[in-house]
């Protein structure tokens, strides 16, 4: 399929996938199933890179406060149900009546209503689309209610049929769930991130975008934990004065769309970012995102109003990026999740998940505590009574107590009994302190692999006359060099073969093609995104030179094949793809 018979971009890079190796859909051979994609041999190349990139800037530069662990796909039901995703990680659903199939209605909402429908709740989506008389987008149907669908895949842990489990969504509960024991293993250090990269299920009901919305992908996130006391970020200083790109919710509900560029001091000051921990991620993610190939222009952070964010949130902005086909996609999410999880997880399991912070000076309190005269009890009421009276004290809080006793009245009642006021006494205590537990609080950046790889494509994807180029990155391109001999002559093939098997051995991955015009073979390289190309020619006999091929300005330079390796290794490390 030539290039200008391709409808869109999307189209184009589609073809571009299928045709060299990057991605298709899975299955295909049974006709696929949505949502769900393999990735080809350059696909896989591209991802790891994507992957190592993220794990640049969120894990190794990050040492001091990042660790990385990994944890199971499958968790216990009770995981979810202390998550809240058991209750809350749904999507509304409206099924067509005459043809049964089923689809999210709030998007349907949105694309035949033009108005946005995110968050709204069943019965009001279904209200939408009975006034407006919608009907089956395929069969032209009447549509159904709309209903909730839970987007966990189920599955049981063992031949036991009630042992239900999940496929994770996230990766994040993993993460809670051995917080503990992590805080422990690294001395019991805050602030700390915990980070996790693996692959998430979500049952979605009609994923339509190709890699856009996938069932199942990878997923890389940080749970960052630290002291709701000492929220201070000392690593933001330096960006105080970098400027970000967001939409804050209170200008989206007075009808705004564009975002607004503001410096990160200011944004905390004005209280558009809640937290500085998250400001931070925000610019990392920025520079990341930045780092793959994205012009700043064309990203931005959209805050979610409150019926948008997730039950776990607080504060969440979606960091968008601009495609051809679809406009403004999310590519990852940043979220102030507080002390939800941990809370839950702690009510759940009946672990104790908080730490333990010591303070530099012990601190004295003066607190009140309760003394039950227990003679005057025994005294006072009947031998069968006595159980009863401390029984009902003992379900009473001590701050009731309290309470009670410093009322006016002369005895306090519980149930049909009534206990003198002198039977229980509130003394004031001097206590030293040496600490106090608290449960930490969590901000939290997570991104899609899979998606990125997506947008990497769009963005390096161009065309020059005839032909395409990606022009990826040198450091994610998934192959880095191609070797040639310039015709394929004995003398030529030996030489070419040799660097070849030297450039592997150094690390590099690699290309050999001697097939068809030298042209061609460039033509061949540039399509995949190959950044350098070395041509052994006839002067490579005479001199031992080789050339390189800069893939963005086709520029060429001569350089002795000793040096090859070494020049590979340093413009990689320049990200440089032009000779100058």
């Amino acid at each position: 399929m030539s290039i200008g018979k391709l409808a869109d971009k999307y189209e184009k890079i589609v073809n571009l996938a299928l045709r060299r190796g990057f991605f298709w859909p899975s299955y295909e051979i049974y006709g696929g199933v949505g949502g769900l994609y393999d990735l080809g041999p350059l696909g896989a190349s591209l991802k790891k890179n994507i992957v190592e990139k993220w794990r640049e800037w969120f894990i190794i530069k990050h040492q001091d406060y990042v660790v990385e662990i990994e944890t199971p796909m499958i968790a216990p039901a009770k995981v979810f149900e202390a998550s809240g995703h058991v209750e809350h990680f749904t999507d509304p659903i409206v099924e067509c009546s005459k043809c049964g199939r089923v689809f999210r209605a709030d998007k349907l909402v949105e694309e035949k209503l033009g108005v946005l429908a995110e968050g709204l709740k069943p019965d009001e989506l279904s209200k939408l689309i009975k006034e407006h008389d919608l009907k089956c987008p395929e069969c032209g149907g009447a549509l159904g209610d709309v209903r909730l669908f839970n987007l966990l895949f189920q599955t049981t842990i063992g031949p036991i049929k009630g042992n239900v489990g999940y496929l994770r969504p996230e990766a994040a509960q993993g993460m809670f769930t051995a917080f503990k024991r992590v805080y422990e293993v690294m001395r019991n250090k805050i602030p700390i991130g915990i980070a996790q990269i693996g692959r998430v299920a979500r049952n979605e009901i009609s994923p339509r975008q190709g890699m856009i919305r996938l069932r199942e992908f990878t997923i890389m996130e940080v749970e960052f934990f630290f002291d709701p006391e000492e929220p201070e970020c000392p690593l933001l200083d330096k960006y105080m004065n970098t400027t970000l790109r967001i939409l804050p919710g209170k200008y989206k509900v007075k009808g705004r769309k564009e975002p607004i560029v503001i410096k990160v001091k200011d944004a905390l000051k004005e209280g558009l970012i809640v937290n500085q921990w998250l400001a931070y991620w925000l610019v990392i993610s920025k520079e990341f995102v930045k780092d793959l190939g994205i012009p700043e222009e064309n990203m931005f952070f959209e805050e979610k109003l409150p019926h948008e964010r997730a039950h776990y949130s607080s504060q969440t902005f979606d960091q968008l990026v601009k495609v051809s086909r679809w406009g403004w996609i999310e590519v990852s999410g940043h979220s102030y999740r507080g002390d939800y999880d941990l809370s839950g997880h702690m009510k759940y399991s009946k672990v104790d998940l908080t730490v333990f912070k010591k303070y530099k000076v012990p601190k004295e309190i003066i607190e009140k505590k309760v003394e039950v005269d227990k003679a005057m009890i025994l005294k006072t009421f009947k031998k069968d009574e006595v159980p009863k009276v401390f029984r009902l004290l003992s379900k009473i809080s001590k701050e009731e107590l309290i309470k009670l006793v410093e009322s006016p009245q002369k005895v306090i009642k519980l149930d049909d009994i009534e206990v003198p006021r002198e039977v229980i006494k509130v003394v004031t205590v001097t206590k030293k302190i040496h600490g106090k537990k608290y449960v930490p609080h969590v901000v939290e950046p997570s991104f899609g692999a899979e998606r990125l790889v997506y947008v990497v494509l769009e963005y390096a994807y161009t065309e020059e006359a005839d032909r395409v180029v990606l022009k990826i990155r040198p450091d994610l391109a998934p192959i880095k060099v191609a070797v040639f001999p310039l015709v394929n002559k004995k003398e030529l093939v030996r030489i070419a073969y040799r660097i070849y098997k030297d450039l592997m051995d150094e690390g590099f991955t690699v290309m050999y093609d001697d097939s068809g015009s030298i042209g061609r073979r460039y033509a061949r390289a540039d399509e995949v995104g190959v950044p350098y190309s070395v041509t052994v020619d006839y002067q490579t006999l005479e001199d031992n030179t080789v050339t390189i091929r800069y893939r963005d300005d086709k520029e060429q330079e001569r350089i002795k094949i000793d040096k090859l390796i070494n020049k590979i290794h340093e413009l990689i490390r320049s990200k440089r793809c032009c000779l100058s």
